[in-house]
């Protein structure tokens, strides 16, 4: 490839990783020669005014058609704008809450490193949203990943935080091996790996022995992948690793990592799989064969995820089969996803509710737990009479995750809901394993609002709010109030910018 050839390329379509890529470097450098007196605490600011400056790029780039750029292996579509936009939004906010974040034994040394290591997964999972092709989209997963580990155990002189990060590499490298043994089947079937390519010839392909290897390769590739969405009943890191990871590691593990994954598994799967035929007559497609198997995969995650959160007494451990569950909920959406492509937006919005009540419900969990290692339900105990906002703004994050009406939770649940009968056969028997596990979900979401709100505590010390953290929680509670009374305002936005995301 000449010079003049990478002039002539569109790289404004790759401003938004190109800002968080000079934004980390800047990090880098600074926490490097920084002279040890300056708090690093700062790096914060700048880690999120490189997020904003690059949220703000990409919306710049959204009247941009379709960019396709160095052999189709990046590309900027509708798909890759709508999820670098979750992604964005909720680095941002995870930022907020890490630069607030101060754990008992402290973290002076480390902190630096855990700001550019965040931003390095971000530009991992940025790079997975645009990857048209398999190489790049694995650099992005393991991008993502690794970083992911590091921060995972950053506390290095806090046992569970080494826990969780051990059990984190171990499953991470085992989901990695099978995701690359399934790639490369496919790559040995269509001896291309460029997404786009691989899609003509597997969709030409009627040959039975040809179609039951790249049924092996789906399978492979979903069971990698369901590592890194905690699905069960490949999610038994999931708990561990959100006890012993910092909270803002667990709320990126929760919010940002988890739309990466889902991200990187529509990319590959649908890309590749949708016009697949399903049988040698070509009477099926591939999805209308296989879809019972991710029915099957969502019911059993909505089943264990919200049944072992009920024994629950660590707030993290809970959050961690609560995400959990809710991953069973967006499998739904996924399983459904193959047969009309509109539903689209009912998975985006779910993403998008799901990121600001989770969010919000973290930083109250940061606040209230202050620098002590207290992490149990009990901590929640009357906290309506010592810091009455932060008790609202819990108590309206719990009722969203729940799916209770006027929140975006709701109206993200019942979309879902209503998606599993509009394909043909329906999936009724998924919709009341979701409707039935969302009940089970009340038990232990209602016990944390009784905590809140009708118990009384000896402590009587009013907890002391980061402004940042006020902020955060602020425009939390407000997204989920507002998109539950009024969804139209957010699926709207993703109609006018992102369409059907056809051209994906």
């Amino acid at each position: 490839m000449d010079l003049q050839t990478m002039l002539n390329y569109h790289w404004e379509a790759m401003i938004p990783e190109f800002i968080i890529l000079g934004t980390t470097v800047l990090l880098t450098l600074l926490d490097l020669f920084w002279p040890p007196y300056i708090k690093r605490r700062r790096l914060a600011w700048i880690g999120l005014i490189g997020i904003l400056l690059s949220l703000l790029s990409l919306l710049a780039v959204l009247p941009i058609e379709v960019v396709s750029i160095l052999d189709d292996s990046f590309r900027l579509d509708s798909f890759a704008k709508a999820f670098k936009m979750l992604l964005l939004v909720g680095a941002a906010f995870v930022m907020l809450l890490a630069e607030s974040y101060e754990p008992k034994e402290g973290m002076k040394e480390q902190r630096g490193e855990f700001y550019y290591l965040f931003l390095t997964a971000l530009l991992g999972a940025m790079i997975m949203t645009s990857s048209g092709d398999l190489i790049t989209l694995f650099i992005g997963l393991e991008l993502l990943s690794i970083s992911s580990y590091i921060l995972a155990g950053i506390r290095k002189h806090h046992t569970a935080s080494n826990e969780a990060a051990m059990k984190y590499v171990i499953s991470g490298g085992i989901s990695t091996a099978i995701t690359l043994f399934g790639m490369s089947y496919l790559y040995g079937l269509t001896g291309s790996t460029n997404l786009k390519a691989m899609s003509i010839i597997m969709k030409e392909t009627v040959d039975t022995q040809f179609l039951y290897l790249f049924g092996l390769a789906f399978f492979m590739v979903l069971v990698g992948l369901s590592f890194k969405i905690a699905s069960a009943p490949f999610h038994m890191w999931a708990p561990d690793v959100y006890q012993g990871a910092p909270i803002p590691v667990t709320a990126f593990l929760s919010v940002v990592s988890k739309t990466a994954g889902f991200a990187i598994i529509l990319r590959i799967l649908l890309s590749l799989y949708r016009e697949v035929w399903g049988d040698a007559v070509g009477a099926f497609s591939f999805f209308e064969s296989n879809s019972i198997y991710i029915a099957f995969l969502a019911g059993i995650t909505m089943i264990i995820g919200n049944v072992v959160a009920l024994r629950q007494r660590n707030l993290k451990r809970l959050f961690a089969y609560s995400s959990i569950a809710h991953a069973g909920y967006l499998l739904v959406a996924f399983a459904t996803l193959g047969g009309q492509y509109f539903l689209f937006d009912t998975f985006w919005f779910y993403l998008l509710a799901y990121l600001f009540m989770n969010l919000g419900a973290f930083a109250v969990i940061q606040v209230v737990s202050g620098n002590t290692e207290q992490e149990g339900i009990d901590m929640l105990t009357g906290l309506y009479q010592r810091s009455p906002w932060l008790a609202v703004a819990m108590g309206i994050s719990i009722l969203s995750l729940a799916g209770i009406p006027g929140t975006a939770g709701f109206i993200a649940k019942v979309s879902i809901f209503l998606g599993a009968f509009a394909v043909d056969p329906g999936f009724y028997v998924l919709a009341a394993i979701m409707a039935g596990t969302t009940v089970i979900s009340y038990i232990y979401y209602f016990g944390i609002l009784v905590q809140l709100f009708l118990r009384s505590s000896i402590i009587q010390t009013k907890p002391k709010v980061p402004a940042g953290i006020n902020i955060l929680v602020a425009v939390c509670v407000l997204m989920t109030i507002l998109f539950g009374l009024a969804p139209n305002i957010a699926l709207d936005f993703f109609h006018q910018h992102f369409g059907d995301l056809l051209d994906f």
